[in-house]
């Protein structure tokens, strides 16, 4: 999650942000088998440490974002995007990756629910809403299915709409 904010943020702090590549990022991994990461926290510091580099790269983003001309555009994956895209990838980022957590957690949480329906209007309008849009959400991200939808075994978001 910290890798993903840092990195959305890194892309709008440059005057002009590339739109058909990533940043030149060395990443690795500090196990063997684990995610190539950029961003690493100091175990000693335990989940405390890790909390505090999360809220760090969110309000990274979140200040970058704020700053930068509404018409500047950035790359993604998915298709490059401007600051509202990439907030609302950040909100999903965080949302969904915060469930997963929560579920390997044995945990219950649950995110504000005008929050899921105003990242799935941004960043999935091919997604009818038609349930609870926390349900919706995480159907759309491939982590569940719904009573008339089975589950998504590929996924994507669309940043561009409405750039």
């Amino acid at each position: 999650m910290a890798d993903d904010l840092f990195t959305y943020a890194a892309r709008f702090g440059l005057t002009k942000p590339p739109i058909s590549t990533v940043l030149p990022f060395r990443t690795s991994s500090d196990r063997s088998g684990g995610p190539a990461n950029i961003i690493f926290v100091e175990r000693a510091s335990g989940p405390k440490g890790l909390l505090s580099i999360l809220e760090a790269s969110g309000g990274l983003l979140a200040s970058v974002l704020s700053t930068a001309p509404s018409t500047t555009v950035a790359y993604h994956v998915f298709g490059p995007s401007d600051p509202e895209g990439f907030a609302a990838m950040g909100v999903v980022e965080t949302l969904v990756h915060t469930h997963d957590i929560a579920q390997g957690l044995n945990l219950e949480w649950s995110p504000p629910r005008e929050l899921c329906e105003r990242v799935l209007k941004k960043l999935f309008p091919h997604v009818v809403i038609d349930f609870d849009v926390w349900d919706i959400l995480l159907w759309a991200t491939g982590r569940t299915a719904l009573p008339d939808r089975p589950r998504l075994t590929e996924w994507r978001w669309y940043g561009t709409q409405g750039a």
